[in-house]
C-alpha cells in the first residue's frame, strides 16, 4: 500500500531541494568549462536519469519511513514502529477508569495493550498490583466517585488522565466503561483524557523518556468517530500535547510507539515535512 503518492506535492518539494543543488553545481560548472559537442547528449540524458532516480528515491524513501522526529516547542518527539515494552524509561499502558485488571475477555481482551502487559510483562503476581493501585496516593481530585452498583471488577472511578506509576509503567486511566463493559470516549472525553495525561506526566517522569502508543488505536470506541484513522488520532495528540505546559528537558524525550502492523497505514513523510507534524 503506497501512503504517498507520486506526485505528492510535499515529494516534489524535497525533491526540488536536492534538484536545485544539482542543477546549480552544472551551471557552475559549465561557466568555467565548456561541454565538448560529442558528449552534450549523453550528458543531458545522464542529468535526466540522476534527477529521476533521486525522484523515484525520495518517493520510495517517502513510503517506506518507520521512523521520524519532531521537535515540538523544543521536546524532541519520536514517533517510529516498534514494540513499547521493549523502550527505555517510563511507558505509558493505557486502562479503563476502574484500572481493572481482569483479563477475561470481558473486562479486557488478551489481545489489547493492557492484556498483553498484565499477562506477559508483570513480572509480578497479580494481587501485587492490585494493591499498589488501591493504596496509591493519587490526587483528590483524581478519585471521582464509587461505583456499589458494578457486578463485576472494580468500583472506584478515576478522572480519565489519571496515571498510577507502577516501577517503569505510567498505568492511566483511559477509557469510560459502560454497563456493559465496553470501552468508549467521546470525542471531548478524548481530549480530556489527553490533556489531563500530559499534566500528570509532567507531573511525575522525574526527567526520564516516556513512551506511549496511539491512544484510541486499540478496541476503544470513540463514540460518533468510528472512522477516525490511527494518524489522525496521532495528530491529535500531536496538538494536545503541543498546547499542554508538558515539555521534556534534555535528554529525556516523548517516544510514540507504533505497532508495526499500522505503520504502513500512516504517513511519516507528511508528519515530519509539516510542522511540529501538523
Amino acid at each position: 500500500m503506497l501512503k504517498v503518492k507520486l506526485f505528492d506535492k510535499k515529494v516534489r518539494d524535497e525533491f526540488f531541494k536536492y534538484a536545485s543543488g544539482i542543477t546549480g553545481a552544472i551551471t557552475a560548472y559549465v561557466l568555467f568549462w565548456d561541454i565538448p559537442d560529442e558528449c552534450k547528449t549523453l550528458a543531458g540524458i545522464t542529468c535526466i536519469l540522476l534527477l529521476l532516480g533521486i525522484y523515484a528515491f525520495v518517493w520510495y524513501r517517502a513510503n517506506k519511513l518507520t521512523s521520524i522526529d519532531l521537535t515540538v516547542d523544543g521536546t524532541t518527539v519520536t514517533i517510529m514502529a516498534g514494540d513499547i515494552f521493549s523502550q527505555p524509561g517510563l511507558k505509558a499502558i493505557a486502562f479503563n477508569e476502574y484500572f481493572d485488571t481482569q483479563v477475561d475477555e470481558k473486562i479486557i481482551a488478551s489481545r489489547s495493550l493492557n492484556g498483553i502487559f498484565i499477562n506477559k510483562h508483570l513480572n509480578r503476581d497479580l494481587a501485587e498490583l492490585d494493591e499498589h493501585i488501591a493504596n496509591y496516593r493519587f490526587e483528590r481530585e483524581d478519585m471521582i466517585s464509587v461505583n456499589e452498583e458494578r457486578s463485576s471488577g472494580k468500583k472506584q472511578r478515576y478522572q480519565l488522565g489519571t496515571i498510577c506509576v507502577w516501577q517503569d509503567y505510567l498505568l492511566t486511566a483511559f477509557a469510560r466503561f459502560s454497563e456493559h463493559n465496553e470501552a468508549r470516549l467521546t470525542m471531548a472525553e478524548y481530549l480530556t483524557f489527553l490533556i489531563n495525561f500530559w499534566d500528570r506526566v509532567n507531573r511525575v517522569y522525574a526527567m526520564e523518556s516516556v513512551s506511549v502508543p496511539i491512544f484510541g488505536s486499540g478496541i476503544t470506541r470513540i463514540k460518533e468517530h468510528r472512522g477516525i484513522s490511527d494518524e489522525e488520532l496521532l495528530k491529535i495528540m500531536l496538538w494536545t500535547f503541543r498546547v499542554s505546559e508538558m515539555r521534556f528537558s534534555y535528554p529525556a524525550k516523548l517516544t510514540i510507539v507504533i505497532h508495526q502492523d499500522k505503520i504502513k497505514k500512516i504517513n511519516l513523510f507528511d508528519l515530519k515535512s509539516s510542522k511540529n507534524g501538523l
